[in-house]
């Protein structure tokens, strides 16, 4: 067990309420000259939100003083949540609070909130007490102005729930209906908006690029790279100089090829493989050594770290380094020395690594082969291809033999394997979606990604046998009652995991999978399984991989896309010369715990982005098919409609409740099911649904369904009920009431008074 996972232990089991760093030391009789390290422990675990440290210096166990450490999440209609950032026993799900109870709280903010009622399902509400980090000091929105003259931009982000005032003479010359970037002056408090200056003027909503240029601000994500590290990337050349060589194992006169999409721009990994004598397999896995170029607190390092990860977006990437070093010195070309840190393993018949090296290399790429190209020459037996590249067709042969047996292996653990297709958006010159068509995942793809897992997992099993400081890729058990609850569905469809939710294993949900392929319960039950496990992320401290049934896992092989890799390969080069142990652990474990926790984020923030303009993109692509009938299948079910995602476009819209107008329909919550309280008629997760587009919301970026079947009955039963209402005595109109304002009504009611009395 780590320093920080024992420290947490013995306060556990020793302290029984909130104690000073001192009072700790004295309790637990930490030795005088250890008193630093503990302090360093002690904040570390804060800012993993193990401990909370309250307004006097005092740390305690948040679980025992009702409190949560977590994102808020906030909904458009003014009510949130906290997603907590370490699970909380008895808690299923994130923490509800109400909106009087946000206080001056903002979505994306990092906050303290105190649980204040459980419900018997597990469920609970709270208030926010605290706020340790703000989300962001800028926001996207559009620029307008009322009928007196006041100026405010109204959010981009519908969960930011109140519009932001903008003084006179802080406008920065936008005319009302352009999209800006407004910088937060002055923060709101529960009885004023906030108040801020528009920092740039991105333009109108429809003109191309601006959809991007909104998103990667709406999320904060750096863009342009800084002077000072563009300086540095040019100052680093594009060949490797003689002086690069020194001390490296050369691996030019080895076969190595890179394989990646038609499309790629950098190469981070290649592949070298041979036949032992033995029969064993001596695979190489080759990644672009960027850590030799990057020194830690450089302005490329700085950068690097402040974006955490590249972010790409259908129409260009907005990368963690400058084109120079992504796409130039440190990507693998073909037919050009490029410096590698190599991962060399002996692989038996069984999968198992044997044996393994560890080396600062340099290779030349014999090839730049595409995903498309392996596949041809492996399974369509593609005779131009195979003769074009003759002298490789035994390579490639050998790597798919070697790729049968590793995933054999992995099945073989347990290791959970979904293959369902992915949609790819096609654009065209003006970034409008033309097509969405299911992305092929080839052999070629499974060959490659099978590498890198196997590479993955040597590299953290070895910087942990040396007690090396280094970030590695974690993925806890599933919380049992989410388990509990999913078991309770799939046995309505007659599945079953067949294990009890508290001692369930990888290899029951991966039994599951195979059970289900080429069903049409398969993409539904898949989703839900992600939906019942934990999110993947990074930590300082090995708590394993549960989805990939591995003891250690870390990410080595992308140090030009992904940060937590330039980590991993600094760590690498360190351990293999020795510079591991105990004290160089604790030593650096609070600045990994940090790091790990803003790659995690940063990497949500990508993921989120990402996710985003593609589902803006296909609702402009939905908007002119309204009327249009398609069928899909549900992808969720909630108290207030259906999820259905379109078969053919792999587009998701919304059937709401209120166009079910043919029954009163319940939600059951164990069984994802909308039950008709007449007709009995039920619409479950998973079931096939014919659909039509009823309405596009460009604004709120939204698609508004209709079941079929019940918009043609209802249009079959309307005659009916029209000539039943003419036979019958008219009945005196109802007093109308007026509509009481919702909450984001009510809020920009108060900022603009508030104008007027400022």
């Amino acid at each position: 067990m780590s320093l920080p996972e024992e420290l947490l232990g013995q306060i556990r089991d020793r302290i029984d309420h909130p104690a000073s760093a001192t009072e700790i030391g004295k309790l637990l009789r930490v030795p005088e000259e250890a008193r630093a390290g503990l302090k360093r422990q002690l904040r570390a675990l804060v800012a993993t939100g193990a401990l909370v440290q309250t307004r006097n210096g005092l740390y305690g166990l948040p679980e025992r003083m009702d409190l949560i450490v977590g994102r808020l999440q906030v909904h458009p209609s003014g009510y949130g949540f906290v997603e907590p950032e370490r699970a909380v026993d008895g808690l299923v799900g994130d923490l509800f609070v109400a909106g009087p109870h946000l206080a001056e709280a903002m979505h994306g903010d990092r906050v303290v909130a105190r649980l204040e009622r459980r419900r018997e399902d597990g469920r609970a509400e709270g208030r926010i007490v605290r706020i340790l980090e703000r989300g962001s000091a800028r926001l996207v929105g559009r620029f307008d102005t009322d009928a007196a003259g006041l100026r405010f931009v109204v959010p981009f982000d519908r969960r930011l729930v109140m519009d932001v005032q903008v003084p006179r003479g802080a406008d920065g010359g936008a005319t009302p209906g352009q999209m800006v970037t407004v910088e937060i002056t002055r923060w709101p408090t529960p009885t004023r908006a906030p108040l801020g200056r528009v920092v740039e003027v991105l333009g109108d909503v429809n003109e191309p690029g601006v959809d991007i240029a909104i998103i990667i601000r709406k999320h904060a994500i750096p863009d342009a790279h800084g002077h000072a590290a563009l300086e540095e990337a040019r100052r680093l050349g594009g060949e490797v100089r003689p002086r690069d060589l020194a001390g490296r194992t050369d691996f030019r006169d080895r076969r190595v090829v890179t394989i990646d999409g038609e499309h790629a721009r950098d190469f981070d990994d290649a592949i070298s493989i041979e036949r032992l004598p033995s029969g064993h397999y001596w695979l190489g896995v080759h990644i672009a050594d960027v850590a030799h170029y990057v020194g830690e607190g450089s302005a490329l390092d700085e950068e690097a770290f402040e974006r955490g990860t590249s972010v790409y977006f259908p129409e260009r990437a907005v990368h963690m380094f400058p084109d120079a070093l992504a796409t130039g010195l440190c990507s693998l070309n073909p037919r050009v020395d490029r410096l590698t840190q190599s991962c060399l393993m002996e692989i038996d018949a069984r999968g198992e690594v044997v044996r393994r090296e560890f080396h600062d290399g340099v290779i030349r790429s014999d090839a730049r082969m595409t995903y498309t190209e392996v596949n041809a020459i492996l399974t369509e037996r593609d005779d131009a291809l195979r003769d074009r590249y003759a002298d490789f067709v035994p390579m490639f042969e050998q790597m798919h033999a070697l790729f049968e047996i590793l995933h054999a292996r992995r099945r073989e653990r347990g290791s959970i394997d979904f293959d369902l297709p992915e949609p790819e958006v096609l654009l065209d010159a003006e970034g409008l979606v033309e097509a969405i068509i299911p992305a092929e995942r080839n052999v070629a793809h499974r060959i490659i990604e099978e590498f890198m897992l196997v590479a993955n997992e040597t590299v953290a099993d070895y910087l942990e046998g040396r007690e090396m400081p280094a970030l590695y890729r974690i993925h806890e058990r599933p919380d049992p009652l989410k388990v509990d609850e999913f078991e309770a569905f799939v046995s309505g469809l007659g599945f079953e995991l067949g294990a009890p939710p508290d001692a369930v294993e990888p290899r029951h949900f991966q039994r599951l999978v195979e059970r289900i392929k080429g069903t049409a319960e398969e993409r539904p039950i898949a989703f839900l399984i992600l939906r019942t496990m934990q999110k993947a992320r990074y930590e300082a401290m090995n708590l394993g991989h549960f989805g990939l049934a591995t003891e250690s896992y870390t990410h080595f092989t992308s140090p030009i896309r992904r940060y937590p890799d330039l980590v991993v390969h600094r760590a690498l080069r360190k351990a293999r010369r020795g510079r591991g142990g105990r004290d160089a652990l604790d030593e650096r474990l609070e600045e990994m715990t940090e790091a790990a926790r803003h790659c995690s984020e940063a990497e949500r923030r990508a993921d989120e982005a990402e996710r985003e303009l593609v589902q803006w993109k296909k609702v402009r692509f939905m908007a002119d098919k309204v009327g249009d009938e398609f069928d899909g299948y549900v992808t969720g079910v909630a108290p207030f409609g259906l999820f259905v995602e379109l078969s053919e476009h792999f587009v998701e819209g919304l059937v709401h409740v209120s166009s079910m107008a043919d029954d009163y329909y319940r939600y059951f919550e164990r069984g994802h099911v909308l039950r008709g309280e007449s007709t009995k008629k039920a619409y479950r997760l998973g079931d096939r649904a014919r659909v039509q587009v009823v309405r596009v919301d460009l604004e709120r970026r939204h698609i508004d369904l209709g079941l079929v079947e019940i918009l043609d009955r209802i249009r079959r039963d309307r005659p009916l009920m029209d000539a039943r209402r003419k036979t019958q005595p008219a009945r005196p109109k109802p007093q109308r009431r007026t509509q009481r304002p919702g909450r984001r009504e009510r809020a920009v009611a108060r900022q603009r008074q508030g104008r007027g009395r400022r």
